[in-house]
Parts: structure tokens; sequence; C-alpha cells
């Protein structure tokens, strides 16, 4: 499954939508802890290619189906590819910067997570294992949690 991204802010929305509908139609539901987070690191993965890259991308999103005890049964992978060839960059701001966290709760979200390149520009990509524990905190402390244990480190 795959949703176009134009450079424009108000797609983050879009995308964030697009994905909530296809957790519903694999079963996986909208208040299980992976559906928030896959839905959280859409929104940061969408919000970087627009946001950094300001060219169109392309959102895709594998979910669960194969049958019982396959592995693919246990692990969705997103992605987002655009056409810029630079590099993501982790960044550390400082506590009253307003921006600069999105691959950190990226990193502390996802199970696993990276990016390459490829003959159109990049793809970033992240997997959550279903089967994983993931915490459950309040609504108003989501974004704390998901910061909960990070080292602190400068790209380079």
């Amino acid at each position: 499954m795959q949703l176009e991204i134009r450079p424009d802010p108000a797609e983050v929305g879009r995308a964030r939508r697009w994905a909530r509908s296809r957790l519903a139609g694999s079963g996986i539901r909208d208040d299980e802890p992976l559906a928030e987070a896959l839905v959280l690191l859409v929104s940061e993965l969408v919000t970087n290619a627009v946001v950094h890259t300001g060219r169109p991308a392309v959102l895709r999103l594998c979910l669960p189906c194969g049958g019982p005890g396959t592995a693919d049964e246990a692990t969705v992978r997103l992605e987002v590819a655009d056409t810029s060839g630079r590099a993501p960059v982790y960044r550390c701001p400082d506590g009253d910067a307003t921006g600069g966290r999105g691959l950190a709760l990226v990193d502390g979200l996802a199970d696993r997570w990276g990016w390459t390149r490829d003959e159109a520009g990049k793809r970033i990509w992240c997997e959550l294992d279903r089967c994983a524990q993931r915490p459950e905190p309040a609504a108003d402390c989501a974004v704390t949690a998901a910061f909960e244990g990070l080292a602190a480190y400068e790209a380079v």
C-alpha cells in the first residue's frame, strides 16, 4: 500500500488518516499501542520529508497479511521515499527548541529503523513488531514517555 505525498504540510494529516484507515482494515485496532506508535511515526517521517526536502514523497505501509505463525504477521513496516539524496540528520536540540526531535522519536518508538539511498533519492524506514510490549502512557505524556531512556548523541 502506498500514498503519494505532495510537498505541503497539510499532507501530514492526510497521511495519518490514511494510515489509520489501513490499520483498521488489517485488524489492528486504533487503540492498540502499536497503532498509536505507527501513526506517530507516520506523522514524523512525512513531516521530515515535507519540511526538509520540499519535494513529493511516497509513504508505504506493509501490514501483517500472513497466516498464523508467519513472520509477516508480527512486523509492520513503514517507509517514506523522497527524491532528495541528502542523508537524514539526527539532531540533539536543547530543551527550548521547537523542532529537531523527529528522528529521536523514531529511534525511541520503532523496533528498527534506518535509511538507504536509491536511484531516485532515499528511503527512510522503520519497523514495529506487533508482539513487542509497548507501554501505554497517559495521553498527556505520550511524547515524554517516548523519550525515556534515549541516549543523546550528535550526528556526524
